[in-house]
C-alpha cells in the first residue's frame, strides 16, 4: 500500500489530493491538508477521478469508423491513416480546409499544453478555434489592451482584501475560475472574520450570494452599465485614489469622460439596481482600505463582455486597488508563460475569417464562425476537423446545426478518450491516457492562483502497454506530418522552470510532494508590464468605441424573459454527466424559474416546459425558485437533452468576438 500526493486537474482549483493505492487499485482519495494552496479542501469532482480511471466507457486504444460503428485499429495504422487523410484534404482543398478545435480540458493537462502545439503547427490552417471564445476571451482582450499581453490577467488577492465585490461569478461552486482559489467557502468566512464584506451582483441568488453579506439582483447583460455607474460616482464624488501606480496610468481623464453619462440614476431602470444602492456600493468600495472587484463568466459571455472586463480592471485601478495587497494582483509562477514576451508584441487582428470577416485573436478565430466556415462553399471551406479534448456540439452555440455539418465533413479526427456528441462523427479517435495516469504540472493555473505555489504531479497508476500518453500521440503525428520529433513535455517543463523567475527544476519540485509555497502575491508593476509605452491604458480605444453600442441599449424595451446559464459543483461543462456518483439525487438539468413568474405562468415543479428562443427550442422540467430574479430563467449548458447553448445563435460581443451565451430572450410555454 502506497500513498501519493498530487493535484486534481479537473477544474481550476487544483486542489491537493492524498491518494492511497493498493496493488494498483485506488482505495482512498481525500484532500491533502499539507497542500499550501488548498489546505485539504476538496469538492465532489475529485472523487470522480477514481471513476474516470475505471470507467468502462473510456477508450484506451484507437478506433476507426466503420459501417457497423467503431472498430479497433492499431496505433501505427491509425497514425498512418490520419496522416494520409489530412494530407489528402490539404492537397485537394488547401491548408485552411482543415480546422482545429481545442476543448477546455487541454489547459488542465500539461502533456497537451506542452506538446499539442508541435503537432498543430504541422497544419498550415488559419481556421483554429477553441473553448476560449465561449468563455474567457474578454479577459484576454482587456488584458492585452490595458497591460500589453493576453495572459496578464490580474487576480483578486482574496486572502487579504477587506471588500470583495463579485459580479457574474459563483466561486463557491467554480472554486474561482480565472481565480484559482480552492476552499472558497473558508476564504469567504475568513474575509468576514477579519471584518471584511462580500457583495454579490448577480441575476441569481447563487451559493456564493447566499454566503455573502449582500446580494443584489441585476438584469442580465447590463453589468457594464452598473460598472460605469460605479466609476461615474467615484469620479463625481472625488473618491479616485490612483496610489502608487499613478505615474503608470494613461487615459484617466478619458475614462472619466466616458463614464460621465452613465450615472446611477440614468442606468437604474435598465440594470434593476436602485441608484442609491449603486452609490452606496461605490462609496464602500472606494473607502475600504483594501478592496477588489472580480467579474467572471456571467460578465464574459454576454453582449458586452469586453466592456465588462475592461471596467472591472479600471474600477480596481482608480481606487488604488491594482497591484496592491488585497486588490487585483499578478501571480509570479515558477513556469512563466510570459518569460519570452516582448513589450508591444501584436497578438490580434493579423487576419480575418473567410465568411464573416471576424478578427483573429492570439492565433484563433471566434468559434461562432466555425459552423459558417464548414457550410459556406468556396475556396478555403473547412472540409476536415481535428478536435482535441473538446465537444463543440454541446459546448458552442448552434450545436444542432454544427452536429449536422460535422456529418458532412470529409474527415474528422478526435484526440479524445470518449465517444461523445462530437466525436461520434470522427473517422478516427485516438484516446490518450488521462487523469491519475499522467504526469502533470499546472502550466496555466499557477498564472491565475491567489497564492504563488508550484508542484509536479507524478502518475498514481501505470497505464497499460497498449495505451499512449497525449504527448506520444502528438509526437507520432508530428513525425509523420513534418519528419520532426517533439521535445518531451518534461524536458520543456524543466527548461521553463530552470529559466523561470523561481529558478527551480522538476527534480527540485519532486522533492516536495505537497508542493512548494512561494508566498502571497506581490506587487510587480511596472516590471511585468508589456505595453509598448510601459503605461497601463485605462481607456483603450477599442472599448471607448464600443460604448456607442452600449448607450443604445438604455432605451431598448426589456424582454419578458431572458435565459442565463449556471455552474454546478457536481458537473464539469459538457462532460462527466455519466459519472454515477456525481449525478445521484434529483435531476439538475432543470429550468430555474422565479416562484412568482411560475405562478403567473401556471407552472409547477417538475412540469415540462418548452423554452423557445430566436435560434432554438428545448423541453425541460421546471424548478421553481426564490433565488431567481423575476424575468430571468436559468438553464445549465452542456447537457445532451437540453442545454442553454441550444437556445443561442451566432451572436458575438463585437469588441472581443466572444460568443453571447447569456441574456438570451426566450418564451416559456407549458406542455400539456
Amino acid at each position: 500500500m502506497t500513498t501519493h500526493y498530487r493535484a486534481c486537474n479537473l477544474c481550476e482549483a487544483i486542489c491537493g489530493l492524498r491518494i492511497t493505492v493498493d496493488d494498483g487499485r485506488i482505495t482512498d482519495l481525500r484532500g491533502d491538508p499539507d497542500d499550501p494552496l488548498s489546505h485539504g479542501a476538496i469538492c465532489p469532482k475529485a472523487t470522480a477521478l477514481i471513476d474516470l480511471h475505471t470507467d468502462p466507457r473510456r477508450l484506451r486504444t484507437p478506433v476507426v469508423r466503420s459501417a457497423d460503428g467503431f472498430a479497433p485499429i492499431g496505433w501505427d495504422d491509425a497514425f498512418d491513416l490520419v496522416t494520409q487523410r489530412l494530407r489528402e484534404v490539404e492537397s485537394r482543398f488547401g491548408g485552411d480546409a482543415v480546422a482545429t478545435y481545442l476543448g477546455n480540458p487541454n489547459v488542465h493537462n500539461s502533456g497537451s499544453m506542452l506538446s499539442s502545439g508541435g503537432f498543430l503547427r504541422t497544419l498550415s490552417t488559419r481556421n483554429r478555434f477553441s473553448a476560449t471564445s465561449v468563455d474567457q476571451l474578454p479577459h484576454h482582450v482587456a488584458a492585452l489592451d490595458m497591460f500589453g499581453h493576453p495572459m496578464l490577467l490580474p487576480i483578486p488577492d482574496v486572502d487579504r482584501t477587506g471588500y470583495l465585490l463579485i459580479l457574474g461569478a459563483n466561486p463557491l461552486v467554480s472554486n474561482g475560475s480565472i481565480m484559482t482559489a480552492p476552499g472558497m467557502r473558508a476564504r469567504l468566512r475568513a474575509l468576514r472574520e477579519r471584518g471584511g464584506r462580500a457583495v454579490v451582483i448577480d441575476p441569481r441568488r447563487t451559493e456564493t450570494a447566499a454566503a455573502a453579506d449582500e446580494h443584489h439582483f441585476i438584469r442580465p447583460g447590463t453589468d457594464a452599465l452598473f460598472l460605469l455607474a460605479l466609476i461615474s460616482t467615484i469620479f463625481n464624488e472625488g473618491l479616485v485614489r490612483d496610489g502608487r501606480l499613478a505615474p503608470l496610468l494613461a487615459g484617466i481623464e478619458e475614462l472619466r469622460e466616458a463614464a460621465a453619462p452613465f450615472t446611477p440614476e440614468r442606468v437604474a431602470a435598465r440594470t434593476g439596481i436602485a441608484a442609491n444602492t449603486t452609490r452606496a456600493i461605490a462609496r464602500a468600495f472606494a473607502g475600504a482600505p483594501h478592496a477588489v472587484a472580480y467579474g467572471r463568466i456571467g460578465l464574459s459571455i454576454q453582449a458586452f463582455g469586453g466592456l465588462c472586463q475592461w471596467l472591472v480592471n479600471a474600477l480596481n485601478a482608480i481606487t488604488g486597488n491594482l497591484d496592491e495587497p488585497g486588490g487585483m494582483m499578478w501571480p509570479l509562477p515558477a513556469f512563466d508563460m510570459l518569460l519570452r514576451a516582448k513589450p508591444g508584441e501584436i497578438h490580434a487582428g493579423r487576419y480575418r475569417s473567410r465568411v464573416r470577416g471576424l478578427a483573429e485573436f492570439n492565433g484563433e478565430l471566434p468559434v461562432t464562425t466555425m459552423l459558417d466556415e464548414m457550410t459556406t462553399p468556396g475556396d478555403g471551406q473547412v472540409r476536415a476537423l481535428v478536435t482535441i479534448a473538446g465537444n463543440p456540439v454541446l459546448s458552442t452555440p448552434n450545436g444542432a446545426a454544427l452536429d449536422r455539418a460535422l456529418a458532412r465533413l470529409d474527415f474528422v479526427l478526435a484526440i479524445d478518450p470518449y465517444v461523445n456528441e462530437t466525436t461520434r462523427h470522427a473517422h478516427v479517435i485516438l484516446p490518450p491516457a488521462m487523469g491519475l495516469e499522467v504526469e502533470h504540472y499546472d502550466v496555466v493555473f499557477h498564472h491565475f492562483a491567489v497564492r504563488n505555489t508550484a508542484r509536479v504531479n507524478l502518475p498514481v497508476v501505470d497505464i497499460d502497454e497498449d495505451q499512449r500518453y497525449d504527448w506520444q500521440i502528438f509526437d507520432a503525428l508530428a513525425q509523420r506530418m513534418s519528419g520532426k520529433s517533439l521535445t518531451p513535455p518534461r524536458e520543456r517543463l524543466d527548461q521553463g522552470l530552470r529559466f523561470g523567475p523561481r529558478h527551480t527544476s522538476v527534480e527540485a519540485l519532486l522533492a516536495h510532494p505537497h508542493g512548494v509555497d512561494y508566498g502571497p502575491l506581490e506587487p510587480c508593476m511596472p516590471e511585468r508590464l508589456l505595453t509598448a509605452d510601459a503605461r497601463i491604458h485605462l481607456a483603450p480605444q477599442r472599448m471607448l468605441d464600443d460604448l456607442t453600442r452600449l448607450r443604445a441599449t438604455l432605451d431598448e424595451p426589456i424582454a419578458q424573459f431572458v435565459a442565463i446559464g449556471r455552474r454546478q459543483l457536481r458537473s464539469n461543462n459538457s462532460w462527466m454527466h455519466h459519472i454515477e456518483r456525481l449525478n445521484r439525487g434529483p435531476d439538475r438539468c432543470t429550468l430555474l424559474v422565479n416562484v412568482d413568474d411560475a405562478a403567473e405562468l401556471g407552472l409547477i415543479d417538475r412540469a415540462i416546459v418548452e423554452v423557445t428562443s430566436e435560434h432554438g427550442c428545448v423541453r425541460v422540467p421546471v424548478e421553481t425558485s426564490v433565488e431567481m430574479m423575476r424575468g430571468v430563467v436559468s438553464l445549465p449548458h452542456g447537457y445532451a437533452r437540453a442545454s442553454l447553448n441550444d437556445l443561442t445563435g451566432d451572436a458575438i460581443d463585437a469588441a472581443t468576438g466572444n460568443a453571447v451565451l447569456g441574456g438570451i430572450p426566450v418564451r416559456i410555454a407549458a406542455i400539456d
